[in-house]
């Protein structure tokens, strides 16, 4: 067998880590396993972003709950801290027996807020990917307990993707894929392959998994920005037998849901303001001439002439996003002055951009 792609981000998802009662399927983590193993020995990089943690401990601790009372929050705080480390203990020695050296990597959504905190992050994991050792990624459950958490590991895995320019993120799941109708329906198939601006809305249902905080409407959402930005992004059912190293040699006779990366792919850097909708400082209001104009084919900055008012209290070089003139964000940007400077010069000709196109990211 020959690798299609070098290096690779898989995610695995809670629903497929977990039996229905709860515990951890070993069988299938070891499954997985073996078939990173088999990547790696083609020479295939391959990133692990693991669910699970809050699964695990959960099991773990389910008897010792009986007569404690603790809230939600509580709850997950020591589930993933109780279930982290037998998730971690598990992988470490399953793939010691293939001769692979495993990293763990707990982040938080904060992590990826500023410029020099993602660039801290990326320079860990390519280190370890430089010595061969295998990366394996979760967001710290312990300490994310505010709104600003990751929707899931879905999520988690679209920013890992980017920010280590794989080549395609796998996306494992306990389900084949995203289907054109109701599962189960007679006629009803797997959408095998979605090209780039193709509308999946109608398909998809607002549905969780039972372990995890996402579904198939957050995984199509990460799956089309992360094909934006030229990565291949499988979604797959990880309970198939072989369903990495399958798709890896032959994806084309997978059944999966692929969505097509985009020919055209934008500079690091605004990969990584592509994903920073949620650490906006403040925004700025276009007129209706301006988002025509940014949102259009030619690459052009935000000048001052087509904002038409300030929000928010931001410094330079921070997140804004671009509100259009029904109050909709049509996109995000670094700024490149303050509020009060950007205020100061709204509506006037002649004037520096206030985001110049290169850190400009404009939602399709």
């Amino acid at each position: 067998m020959q690798a299609i792609y070098k290096r690779v981000a898989v995610k695995v998802g809670s629903n497929v880590l977990t039996c229905d009662d709860g515990t951890l399927d070993i069988m299938r983590m070891s499954s997985i396993v073996n078939q990173i193993a088999t990547l790696r020995s083609m020479g295939v990089e391959v990133v692990l972003i693991s669910s699970g943690a809050v699964a695990s401990g959960r099991s773990e601790m389910s008897d010792n709950l009986a007569t404690k009372h603790i809230d939600t929050v509580e709850q997950r705080q020591l589930f993933s801290a109780v279930g982290q480390v037998k998730l971690i203990n598990h992988y470490y020695e399953m793939f010691r027996k293939h001769g692979i050296t495993v990293g763990q990597v707990l982040t938080m959504k904060e992590c990826f807020s500023t410029r020099s905190l993602y660039l801290n992050q990326r320079n860990c994991m390519m280190v370890m990917l430089d010595n061969g050792v295998l990366p394996i990624v979760n967001e710290n459950d312990t300490t994310s307990v505010t709104e600003l958490m990751f929707t899931d590991n879905d999520e988690l895995s679209g920013l890992v993707a980017t920010m280590l320019a794989v080549q395609a993120l796998i996306i494992l799941s306990n389900v084949d894929g995203v289907y054109d109708g109701v599962p189960g329906t007679p006629g009803v198939n797997v959408i095998r392959n979605v090209e780039p601006g193709r509308e999946l809305s109608e398909y998809i249902q607002a549905t969780k998994s039972n372990f995890g905080r996402g579904g198939m409407m957050t995984k199509c959402g990460i799956a089309r920005k992360v094909a934006e930005e030229g990565i291949a992004v499988y979604i797959a059912n990880g309970k198939r037998d072989n369903i990495l190293t399958d798709i890896v040699t032959n994806p084309k006779d997978v059944v999966s849901t692929c969505f097509s990366p985009a020919q055209t792919v934008p500079s690091p850097i605004k990969k990584w303001i592509a994903h920073s909708t949620d650490f906006t400082k403040g925004c700025l209001h276009l007129n209706e001439k301006a988002v025509s104009v940014v949102c259009g084919t030619k690459a052009v900055s935000v000048l001052p002439v087509g904002v038409v008012r300030v929000d928010g209290d931001f410094e330079k070089d921070d997140i804004v996003a671009l509100i259009d003139v029904t109050g909709k964000q049509i996109g995000v940007g670094r700024v490149a002055c303050s509020a009060d400077e950007a205020r100061s010069v709204i509506g006037q000709h002649g004037q520096r951009p206030l985001v110049h196109y290169d850190y400009l990211y404009i939602e399709n």
